[in-house]
């Protein structure tokens, strides 16, 4: 199994567009450029109250949605085009970012994994959520490969932590994390124990340390410590000692809502990443 289609949310983020080219050329991958552009810039504008909208600043915003589509696609199909990537382009116009989330989603159910830049606060045009990849991989069912902002132009997948506590979502981002962790030069997979001894999630044990193995995954155990409960530092601590530039994780196992309220590990480490993150639910 090896990834054949890459989608890329392509917006203003050069990261995670030169990390997608990376990525599709390394795999021999074709890679889908989804550009989502919307001409009325006001979140949760509804049809019906756009008829009392100034109509010249309605046309103001639809033409600057048109040149920034414009442009993005020209650097996508010059820089794929440069690389000697396969590729297509692909361009929508929701009116609301409710729609964005939806024709993203819908893309994505097409492809083999999703690469979506961390939302830029500078770029809020959209009306995106903070933890917008996150919501991708809830409502499309694929694994999405979110990018910091401050991510390094360079292959990832040599060296990958996997976060495990053995949930549906944790076992599904690592079956969907497989055609990365197998060309790894190294694999951890982190279990997480709390001060007074008991265990955050599952240890990981003998037994997906052999699965993994028996794909072809260099894979080892490591049991991390966790303070104060805090389990997205504990994860983003134990990447950055081990020099990982990927995680894997499954993300939002409790009910959304829950998630939103306490804040959980998935949005913090969303919201904090500091290297590329596959999440998947």
């Amino acid at each position: 199994m090896s990834l054949q289609d890459i989608l890329v949310f392509v917006d203003e983020s050069e990261q995670c567009l030169g990390l997608a080219i990376e990525l599709a050329k390394r795999s021999d991958a074709h890679l889908i450029g989804l550009a989502v552009t919307s001409p009325v810039q006001v979140p949760e504008f509804s049809t019906f109250s756009m008829d009392f909208y100034p109509q010249d600043l309605i046309k103001h915003q639809w033409e600057a949605a048109q040149e920034r589509g414009k442009r993005l696609r020209k650097d996508f199909e010059e820089r794929t085009a440069g690389d000697g990537v396969s590729s297509e382009w692909r361009g929508v116009e929701p009116l609301t970012p409710a729609a964005v989330l939806e024709a993203v989603a819908l893309h994505a159910r097409y492809a083999d994994v999703v690469m979506i830049g961390q939302p830029d606060p500078d770029h809020p045009e959209m009306g995106l959520a903070s933890d917008f990849p996150g919501q991708v991989a809830v409502t499309s069912g694929r694994p999405v490969l979110a990018v910091p902002q401050a991510a390094h132009l360079q292959p990832i997948g040599r060296r990958v932590l996997v976060a495990w506590n053995a949930s549906r979502e944790a076992t599904r981002a690592v079956h969907d994390a497989l055609p990365l962790l197998r060309s790894a030069q190294e694999v951890r997979v982190l279990g997480l124990t709390d001060k007074g001894g008991g265990q955050a999630g599952e240890s990981p044990d003998a037994g997906i340390i052999a699965h993994l193995t028996r794909h072809g995954v260099p894979a080892h155990a490591e049991q991390g410590v966790l303070e104060n409960h805090r389990v997205g530092d504990a994860i983003l601590s134990s990447a950055a000692d081990f020099g990982a530039d990927l995680l894997v994780m499954g993300i939002y196992g409790h009910a959304r809502m829950r998630e939103v309220i306490l804040g959980g590990a998935s949005r913090r480490i969303l919201l904090g990443m500091t290297l590329p993150v596959l999440v998947a639910h």
